[in-house]
């Protein structure tokens, strides 16, 4: 699989367009941004629209404009994941090749009847009913990724050391759905590998998805990233922000003030001056002084 290799450090915020952006994907674009230009690195622009159902037209050219409205300023063209269905499949044909792929034609429904262990993400975890092939006269539903009885695990900058044992914790994951789409994880891996990304900035929502894609990337024979997981940002009932729970957007009116309460929420105090500044000066403020060392190490924090 051909990869970019890049001597500098490559950051990358990654939205999907299922709705406007919201203070908590605010939040990961902002602390990618400020880890990138911190390092003197690169900073790319991703929209992660391959899951077609969950896309709303127009969310993208909508994210983008407020990214440009408060001062994001990105290294090349924006990234556009269902232009890209070509990559998926090929790297999906190189696994099948290499044997680390299998049809399975298992039902979520069956999977719930006969798996009795909670996976990480709150599902089921695979049995493996279709690992040794598929029963007579079933067809294929989708394409599942093979892990082992073996623990993947990372340092990661803001929630410290994270391990899964994959095949307890997950079992034997989805690549190719039911429907046709290519699965995040998939992706994901193919997109960062491509782009050179060196280093992932996001929510801690993706945490429990990382050793799964450490372990593609494995498979694929690609680097793996450093990642920092920041806070994920919840209402005060715990829920998280998200586009789902209808989450208001951010307005990119409020300019500096709003980039100052995203800063705050990352540990990173902003001078009351520089709340009305123009969002030059505050970029330039906020480039020199961030640190992920004071990002708290919480998996999720109230947005005041």
């Amino acid at each position: 699989m051909p990869v970019v290799t890049s001597p500098v450090y490559r950051g990358r915020f990654a939205p999907s367009p299922s709705g406007a952006l919201h203070f908590g994907s605010l939040v990961a674009a902002v602390g990618s941004y400020l880890d990138a230009r911190a390092a003197g690195g690169e900073w790319l622009l991703r929209i992660e629209d391959i899951d077609a159902p969950r896309s709303l037209p127009g969310a993208a050219d909508a994210i983008v404009r407020t990214l440009a409205g408060f001062g994001f300023v990105w290294d090349g063209e924006v990234l556009v994941q269902s232009r890209r269905v070509d990559r998926y499949h090929a790297a999906l044909v190189a696994l099948q090749l290499d044997g680390d792929v299998y049809p399975c034609a298992c039902s979520r429904s069956e999977i719930a009847d006969s798996s009795v262990a909670q996976s990480v993400d709150g599902g089921r975890v695979y049995p493996g009913t279709c690992r040794s092939g598929l029963a007579a006269g079933r067809a294929a539903r989708a394409w599942r990724m093979r892990v082992l009885a073996q623990e993947v695990g990372f340092t990661d900058r803001v929630q410290g050391a994270y391990a899964q044992q994959l095949e307890r914790d997950v079992g034997d994951f989805v690549l190719l759905r039911a429907d046709g789409q290519f699965a995040y994880q998939l992706a994901v891996v193919v997109d960062d590998a491509d782009q050179g990304v060196t280093a992932v900035v996001r929510g801690a929502d993706l945490l429990a998805s990382t050793p799964r894609q450490i372990w593609l990337q494995q498979r694929l024979g690609v680097p793996t990233p450093t990642y920092a997981h920041l806070p994920v940002a919840t209402d005060v009932h715990g829920q998280k922000l998200s586009k789902q729970s209808l989450a208001r957007p951010v307005d990119c009116a409020g300019g500096a003030a709003v980039l100052a309460e995203v800063m705050a929420f990352l540990g990173q105090p902003v001078p009351a001056a520089l709340h009305g500044a123009p969002l030059s000066e505050f970029w330039a403020w906020a480039v020199a002084h961030w640190s992920m060392a004071r990002v708290p190490a919480q998996q999720a924090r109230v947005a005041e």
